[in-house]
Parts: C-alpha cells; sequence; structure tokens
C-alpha cells in the first residue's frame, strides 16, 4: 500500500512551478492528484479515501444505556398482613403475594406487578372525594351503621367514660371559602379560633344546609363586601355581587335548618396525621380514613344514606396529641421493636393525649345536634357528645379498612398497618373485628 503521506497523495496543491511555455495554463487542484482508473482490477479492489482509513465511531460497539432517572427496582414483596387473610378472597391473595418464580420475571412483567410510589398499595389517595378506589360503585357501598346510646352500659359506646371538659371551649368561624375537588365534589371548609389554643382547626363542610352560626353573625362596621370576603353569604359568589343575602323566598331558610334537624348527617372526628396523609406513610390508617369519610359525605341520598353532605371536624392534634417531633420519635421506636401505643408510654406520653371538646363546640356552632359518627374508636362516641350531650350520636357509622373488603383492591397493605391496627383493637379497644367486611 502506497504510504499516505507521499506528496503523490497530498490533498495540498503543489508549489507554483515556472511554466515551460507562456502558453501553457497552469496546473489545476485536480490535476495534481491522479485520476483513479476507470477500470479495476477484479482482484484489486480500488484503494480507500484516506478518511475512510480511520475506524469509524458507528462500527464500535455501543451498549444501550439505562434510562435518566433511576435504574429498574428491585421487586419487593406485596404479602399482606395476617389480619387481611380472613377478609380477602383466597384467589386473589395469592395473586398479590409475589412467588420467587415471579421475581424473577425481565421486562414488563416486573414492571407491571410494581406499584407507583403514590400507589394505594402503599398509602391512600391524597385528593378527598370520591377518589379511593374500590371495586364497586360507590353509590353502592353506602356506609355501615348500628345505632348506639351513650347512657346505657349495653348502648355500644364501650364501657370506658372519657374524662370530659366542664365546659366547652368557645370557637369562633373566622372565614369560610368554597373548594372545588378534582372529583367533581364541591366543600366548604371553615377556619375556626378557639379559647384553648392558638392553632387553626378546621371543619369541612359538604353541601350548603350546614351554616356556622359565628360566622353568620354581624360584626360591628363591617361592610357587606367584608361579608363577602369571610364567606359569610348565601348562594354562590358570581362576579358583580355586592350583597351577602340572596332574594329570600318564603320560608326558605326554615326549611334548609329543618332538614339538617330532621335528619342526622355523618360527621367524622379527625385528627392531623401529617405522616399517614402527605409522606404516604404506610404505618396508619389516616389518610385512607379521611378519604373514605370524604367518599360517604359525596354520596347522594339513598335509602341507607338518607343524609345528604356531612362534617369533617380536622383538628390540629398530631400523632394523639403529642405532636410531630415526638411522633418521629415514637415512629423510631416501632422501628426498633415497640407498637404504637409502647413508643408513646416510652416517650413519657399518653397512649391517646387527645381531646375533643373543640371540636362538640365546632359542631355546636354549625347547628348539628344529632349525628351520625364515623368512627370505630368507643371513647370518641362518648367524648364528642360533651359534657352535657350538647351533641347526640345516634349512629356509629364503621370504618372498616379497605383492604380487609371482599373483592376490594385498594387500601394499604402492609405488615406495618396489619399490626396498627391489631394494636388498636387489642390495647385500645377499638370496635373492629379482624374479619370483618363491609
Amino acid at each position: 500500500m502506497p504510504d499516505l503521506n507521499s506528496p503523490q497523495w497530498s490533498l495540498r496543491p503543489p508549489s507554483p512551478q515556472p511554466s515551460s511555455s507562456p502558453s501553457s495554463p497552469p496546473a489545476s487542484h485536480s490535476d495534481a492528484i491522479p485520476a483513479r482508473s476507470s477500470k479495476a482490477s477484479p482482484t484489486t479492489p480500488p484503494l480507500p479515501h484516506p478518511s475512510a482509513v480511520q475506524p469509524a465511531e458507528h462500527d464500535d460497539e455501543v451498549h444501550k444505556l439505562p434510562p435518566f432517572y433511576s435504574p429498574r427496582p428491585i421487586p419487593v414483596s406485596r404479602a399482606i398482613s395476617e389480619l387481611d387473610l380472613n377478609s380477602l378472597d383466597s384467589h386473589q391473595s395469592r395473586s398479590r403475594i409475589a412467588s420467587p418464580g415471579q421475581s424473577s420475571r425481565a421486562g414488563n412483567d416486573t414492571d407491571s406487578e410494581l406499584p407507583g410510589l403514590v400507589s394505594p398499595a402503599f398509602t391512600p389517595p391524597s385528593t378527598p372525594g370520591i377518589s379511593t378506589p374500590s371495586s364497586r360503585d360507590p353509590a353502592t357501598r353506602p356506609a355501615k351503621s348500628v345505632p348506639v346510646d351513650s347512657t346505657t352500659a349495653d348502648g355500644g359506646c364501650g364501657s370506658k367514660k372519657p374524662k370530659l371538659l366542664k365546659k366547652l371551649p368557645e370557637v369562633n368561624c373566622i372565614v369560610r371559602a368554597r373548594i372545588p375537588t378534582t372529583t367533581g365534589t364541591e366543600m366548604f371548609l371553615h377556619l375556626y379560633h378557639n379559647s384553648e389554643d392558638n392553632k387553626e382547626h378546621l371543619a369541612i363542610v359538604f353541601g350548603d344546609k350546614i351554616r356556622s352560626r359565628s360566622l353568620d353573625a354581624v360584626r360591628p362596621g363591617e361592610t357587606e363586601m367584608d361579608r363577602l370576603i369571610r364567606g359569610a353569604y348565601t348562594g354562590r359568589l358570581y362576579p358583580g355581587r355586592t350583597t351577602s343575602e340572596l332574594a329570600d323566598k318564603s320560608g326558605q331558610r326554615s326549611k334548609e335548618e329543618q332538614v339538617v334537624k330532621d335528619q342526622a348527617p355523618l360527621v367524622r372526628i379527625h385528627s392531623e396525621c401529617y405522616t399517614g396523609e402527605t409522606v404516604w406513610s404506610a404505618r396508619c390508617d389516616c389518610g385512607e380514613q379521611l378519604d373514605e369519610a370524604a367518599r360517604l359525605m359525596s354520596l347522594p341520598p339513598s335509602p341507607s344514606n338518607p343524609s345528604n353532605g356531612g362534617v369533617i371536624i380536622y383538628l390540629r392534634q398530631e400523632g394523639r396529641g403529642i405532636g410531630l417531633s415526638e411522633k418521629l420519635k415514637a415512629y423510631n421506636l416501632q422501628d426498633l421493636g415497640s407498637d404504637t401505643v409502647e413508643a408513646n408510654l416510652l416517650l413519657r406520653h399518653p397512649a391517646d393525649a387527645r381531646s375533643y371538646g373543640l371540636a362538640t363546640a365546632m359542631l355546636v356552632d354549625l347547628g348539628v345536634k344529632e349525628i351520625r359518627l364515623l368512627t370505630n374508636n368507643p371513647d370518641k362516641v362518648r367524648a364528642v357528645e360533651g359534657p352535657n350531650r350538647e351533641v347526640v350520636v345516634k349512629e356509629r357509622v364503621a370504618m372498616i379498612p379497605l383492604a380487609w373488603r371482599k373483592g376490594s383492591v385498594g387500601g394499604i397493605r402492609s405488615a406495618e398497618v396489619g399490626g396498627y391496627l391489631k394494636t388498636k383493637i387489642e390495647k385500645m379497644g377499638h370496635m373492629l373485628q379482624m374479619n370483618e367486611a363491609g
């Protein structure tokens, strides 16, 4: 093979040579490169172009790179708690428990079995309303309730008598606003101040028949626009509205109050749970209960659900009253082997430091006298009624975990939430059977 660095193969133009004849033209660039023969030898291929001598980049083997974000996660077991075995269909349970052979499957099989970060397998949905997944139509799955009477020993309220406040605290609804949700359900969020602490407790009201007395009360010096801004209006707001009261129809207000009086609305007393509602903790079912309460209150009226709407009293008492910092310490103690009750006691806190006097006072302000209470906690039935039974619980509506219901595909499925529910049943007396199904 000839030397490519030879002047014969150089691409640079040759140095100008003196012309032998004045009439001969100068040599061109194309004349400096010998022309290839148009008749190549059958056994000798034509010489390659100099740029083709170096190895091409596309000839190297290029390995397929993984996705930019993260490698394929290691398949994890989705075995459910032993508490679920009595209520879930056996075939459905077997399909959810990954076998060793299934863990070795590659490709799309593994991806389809792995839930996302905010999957209901790990946490309830974050949006209140009818977003809780279920295999049944929400309209055909009403609340399951039982009558209760706290005045008798066998009234279905447990044997304990919680310590109640001698007098209900003073509460004042500061502002109300309509909240449209992603599910299409509308609610009115009421923010309360009180005489006991400086926290902003909330009342989430479904429907427009339940109103706050302290909110509607006329305040000195306020204008109609002031009332509109703080939510003290009837009907709906619209651009250009200038008055808080709509044109009254004869007896309209009295009829609305009569509806609330005749039909005990659903009520959920819910304590704030940052870990279960915001950071997808599978160590409790608080977020699931909040979503389920909102779903039930969004259902249309039916013979089994006569009331339309309801109230969620959202109290700022994180960690059953011990606060978020102490609750995170309790989480670490649970990782060390303690259950949720033992962890609180080891931190020198009561097993349950919550109080419900504020909830009772807020229900009184909302004009709710008789309620259907969403709870499994018998102590809450008596505590919500107040020292003088300012509020009467007519029925207790069970909050059955979604994972325990036959045919349900939602709910939290983890050994930790199973142990949490077992502790609530055995040590805190919650009225919930391990084999109960909705």
